[in-house]
């Protein structure tokens, strides 16, 4: 813990050394009435392209390129950078026509969704950690129908048992659905509970109206009940984490070919160079 606050410590007062350095440089050269904005264009571009390519190191993690934290820290760190060299880029003016908006509204959600996905993953790991052990992605919906069968085994099984239909009712009313799919994910996202304990109170209510063979069935179901809730909780917080990159790396490229257009554009039309 305290290596990692160390490690905050340090990369943030770089962080603003390095900010303060670009700011009085961007001054400097506006004072001397040099072109600021071809400076800080390509300043920006450079960023971008330093953005892009952590996704592309991610792909070959073999190559000796560095460490993956280290990788993570220069793309948050350059990310916020970006943020200050916009504005000094722009002149601080609302864009000029419609390439211009768009250029400006790509870098935005760009920008929005970065700082979304950092808060994401400082947030949902340890929330996923609190919970039972982690299941791996990709077999949440196998065990989900798993416990279906299960619970639909509990059920039939009383049906011959006890030749009342008030657990099966009681099922395809209000369990079936459950148990059909992931429930509950924005629920789960927000740290909520109150879906998930209003099926708990249903089925204490139900539990009064059965016999004991019945509440038997009812227990036993109540126990995958929960299993199933932290499978829930599990497939919500790994699908938020696992499909907002295909929001942020889209954007990401989208923002650089927008870019390499807009140079084009500046460099044929207004013939400046320097």
């Amino acid at each position: 813990m305290k290596t990692r606050w160390r490690r905050r410590i340090r990369n943030s007062t770089l962080f603003l050394a390095i900010v303060v350095l670009v700011v009085s440089l961007f001054t400097a050269m506006q004072t001397a009435l040099w072109n600021t904005t071809v400076y800080s264009g390509w300043f920006l571009a450079g960023l971008v392209v330093l953005l892009a390519s952590y996704n592309l190191y991610k792909k070959v993690p073999f190559l000796p390129l560095g460490s993956s934290s280290t990788w993570m820290q220069i793309h948050i760190y350059a990310g916020f950078l970006t943020a200050i060299v916009f504005p000094l880029h722009s002149g601080f003016r609302v864009p000029n026509g419609f390439f211009e908006l768009v250029l400006a509204m790509f870098f935005l959600l760009v920008f929005t969704s970065g700082v979304v996905g950092l808060f994401l993953t400082r947030t949902l790991p340890p929330r996923l950690a609190t919970r039972s052990e982690e299941a791996i992605y990709e077999k949440i919906p196998g065990l989900i129908h798993r416990l279906k069968t299960e619970v639909e085994e509990i059920v039939f099984g009383c049906i011959s048992e006890t030749e009342t239909a008030a657990v099966p009712e009681f099922y395809m009313r209000r369990l079936k659905p459950f148990f059909e799919q992931p429930r509950y994910f924005w629920s789960h996202l927000f740290h909520s509970e109150r879906a998930f304990k209003t099926l708990l109170t249903d089925i204490g209510e139900q539990n009064r109206f059965l016999n004991e063979t019945e509440q038997e069935a009812m227990k036993n179901i109540s126990q995958r009940v929960a299993v199933k809730n932290d499978l829930d909780y599990q497939y919500a917080l790994q699908s938020t984490l696992k499909y907002w990159l295909f929001l942020h790396v889209p954007f990401t490229y989208g923002l650089s070919i927008l870019i390499v257009f807009h140079v084009l554009l500046v460099y044929a039309f207004s013939g400046v160079a320097s």
